[in-house]
């Protein structure tokens, strides 16, 4: 049987779970639940108002939600965890453990599963730092992220009066890299780690001055960071920073043999698309999902408390026989 699949919320990665659910033929698209008047390509999808979507209850076995983790991920997914099985990306590192509680009082209520922060960090970069911690103990943990646009940083500019447009490009310091491979060990602020690009379309009359210092000195974003800002055309914008990459590094340096071996551990992500690569991800554990509510599971899980399996439509069989 297909695996019943809504989406909740219809922007960039909304997008992305539909395109990532072409890709498994164990799943299908049942709905889409937004808060938007939007028309889909296929018109057999029904697009449902996100206000409504207790009335499917018996309809999506699993929820996929699209939302921003600032407002509305921390409402939505308690929210709709009392009538389905859901999936979310929620990636404010610092609010996990409660966002976490949150989802999983409404999961036991509720009787439904509940997988959090799935994505590629958290989520995927989260995993890699548990393997290598747990195989090399004696060690150091880094992550380096980009090079790739920043949607959250970029809309921080955008809301920056004078502003008509703007990406923002995180890049790591080679230098820093480097003495991670070579086994340094080195102590890193923020600032030694990623440089911050800035490509901004100002509105007419705007001063340049005025909100590149703006953006220089906004706390949080890029007051830590050595950033440049480019001013450029709309045109410019489109044509040369449409896209949505991403991606990064995730480094384990450590030792073994009483300090006399050592030892490094490298994770490396390339993306093309954040979005249609998150969605990939999120895609996958709505099949866990569905799995853990077919044992008759309750509650919420994070990419910690998932088995390997439960993430890919092959059998144990067929998994031991391809990749063990």
């Amino acid at each position: 049987m297909s695996i019943r699949i809504g989406i909740a919320g219809y922007g960039n990665l909304g997008r992305g779970a539909e395109a990532a659910l072409r890709q498994n033929p164990d799943m299908r698209l049942a709905a889409v639940f937004t808060r938007r008047d939007i028309q889909l390509a296929d018109k057999n999808t029904p697009v449902v108002p996100l206000a409504r979507a207790a009335e499917w209850k018996d309809k999506i076995d699993v929820m996929i939600l699209c939302g921003g983790s600032a407002s509305d991920l921390p409402e939505q997914t308690p929210m709709l965890a009392q009538w389905f099985n859901v999936v979310d990306s929620f990636d404010t590192h610092a609010k996990i453990p409660a966002h976490f509680a949150a989802v999983d009082a409404a999961c036991r209520a509720a009787g439904t599963v509940g997988i959090i922060s799935v994505g590629w960090d958290p989520g995927l970069f989260s995993l890699n730092r548990l393997y290598a911690q747990a195989v090399l103990p004696e060690g150091k943990d880094y992550t380096f992220w980009g090079k790739g646009v920043s949607q959250g940083h970029s809309d921080a500019i955008r809301r920056i009066p004078g502003v008509q447009d703007a990406k923002q490009y995180t890049i790591p310091v080679q230098n820093a890299l480097d003495a991670v491979r070579a086994g340094e060990n080195p102590v890193l602020s923020v600032r030694q780690k990623h440089t911050r690009e800035c490509f901004v379309v100002l509105e007419k009359g705007a001063d340049a001055a005025r909100v590149e210092r703006d953006i220089k000195t906004m706390p949080d974003y890029f007051a830590d960071y050595d950033t440049t800002v480019y001013f450029i055309s709309q045109e410019e914008l489109q044509t040369r920073h449409a896209g949505i990459p991403h991606g990064g590094f995730v480094l384990r340096s450590g030792v073994t043999g009483g300090g006399a071996n050592k030892h490094l551990i490298e994770y490396r992500l390339k993306l093309d698309s954040n979005p249609q690569f998150t969605a990939g991800v999120l895609a996958a554990y709505a099949r866990a999902a569905w799995r853990f509510k077919q044992a008759g599971q309750t509650g919420c899980r994070t990419v910690f408390d998932v088995p390997p399996a439960y993430l890919s439509p092959k059998t144990g069989e067929e998994l031991r026989a391809s990749l063990l």
